[in-house]
């Protein structure tokens, strides 16, 4: 019999956190969470999101074994100052069975409809920062630490209990060997010039950080037209910047300025860290830290994680300025693949800036609704 019972104390969080690393220990294509990070995702003293969002999270059991989890969460920003009366849910796993996956939502669903919610949608996180999407094809590449991976018996559990495809997104990557500075080279000289823009080049992680807070107030604008955009908060933009840039080669970080030194532009690339987060194996010590150091200084695999160009900007070529700046520093570091974190699938303003490198769609996600009123 299936049984649902809340995460109530740091004993049941540690093993909602732990529960993937069971379902997952034969996959070669999952990545496991840093433990001690996702401990602190949940934990409202350290997680600024729990100012304007609530989670809680559930643990299904069967036997007294745990057979499936999930974290129901309401964003109130989205829900007050957006009118969008979504009950998100993520963090969401579970054996192939129906009952566990079912039982699970009814719990998501019942809160969705406590707090007069018209509509469920997930997998996802609290903000646009999180994790998003249940993968629908393309199981058979290693999962990228800001994504979740999942079996391919996740979507008949979807479909089952009522569910329909609300957003899609894709991922892509390209050989380093198809960038090809002539398509961008003397473009950015000329915008440059044109626009007295310039490119600003770190080699430490605390010269980034007088800069960061404009690069979330740059996002905030650039990402605002897109659907369910939740804006970063002032509180979070600290906690963002703990989590984030720490993990993030300096020099893999581009702001590109105007001659103000207002921040036009950035984007930001993470190394490869799937390969080195596996040996890990969920913990920074006594050797996790050892295996993701030397990821971050000697990855050949880069992925964009971020880039936003002001909208004033925007259809100007700024981003030739971004891909010259990173040409030089992948060609430097040997760099051999370039993969893009999920984008939504109509977001075609940002998939016609990469037109150039004949990007390869290698997996495509979704995220599912069913209305509660």
């Amino acid at each position: 019999m299936i049984t649902i019972r809340e995460v109530t104390s740091k004993k049941d969080l540690k093993a909602f956190i732990k529960f993937p690393f069971k379902l997952y220990k034969t996959s070669k294509y999952w990545t496991p969470p840093i433990i001690s990070q996702e401990l602190k995702t949940f934990d409202k003293n350290e997680n600024p999101v729990f100012r304007d969002a609530d989670a809680r999270l559930f643990l299904a059991y069967n036997n007294n074994e745990i057979v499936g989890r999930v974290a129901a969460i309401i964003n109130w920003l989205e829900v007050k100052n957006q009118d969008q009366k979504k009950m998100r849910f993520g963090w969401f796993d579970f054996i192939d069975d129906l009952q566990v996956s079912k039982a699970l939502l009814n719990k998501v669903e019942a809160i969705g409809k406590e707090n007069k919610l018209t509509f469920a949608e997930g997998p996802v996180g609290f903000s646009n920062l999180d994790k998003v999407g249940v993968i629908d094809e393309g199981y058979d590449a290693i999962a990228p630490m800001v994504t979740w991976y999942n079996y391919p018996y996740y979507i008949k559990h979807y479909e089952a209990a009522g569910y329909t495809i609300e957003k899609g997104y894709i991922e892509s990557r390209f050989p380093f060997s198809n960038v090809k500075p002539e398509t961008f080279f003397k473009a950015q000289e000329l915008i440059k010039k044109r626009y007295q823009l310039k490119a600003l080049k770190f080699t430490k992680t605390e010269d980034v950080m007088p800069y960061a807070d404009k690069m979330f107030d740059l996002f905030n604008k650039t990402y605002a037209e897109l659907s369910s955009f939740v804006a970063i908060t002032d509180i979070q933009k600290e906690y963002f910047k703990k989590k984030f840039i720490s993990f993030i080669n300096p020099e893999y970080i581009k702001f590109i300025v105007d001659k103000n030194d207002d921040l036009i532009g950035f984007a930001i690339v993470m190394p490869g860290y799937a390969k080195a987060l596996q040996k890990a194996k969920g913990k920074l010590f006594p050797f996790g830290f050892a295996h993701i150091l030397r990821a971050r200084k000697q990855s050949k695999d880069v992925m964009f994680y971020l880039i936003g160009i002001h909208p004033d900007y925007q259809n100007k070529g700024v981003h030739a300025v971004i891909f010259n700046e990173y040409y030089n520093i992948f060609t430097k570091k040997g760099i051999q693949t370039c993969y893009r974190t999920p984008e939504l699938e109509d977001n075609l303003a940002i998939q016609k800036i990469w037109k150039h490198f004949n990007p390869e769609v290698f997996r495509k996600r979704k995220t599912y609704r069913k209305n509660l009123q």
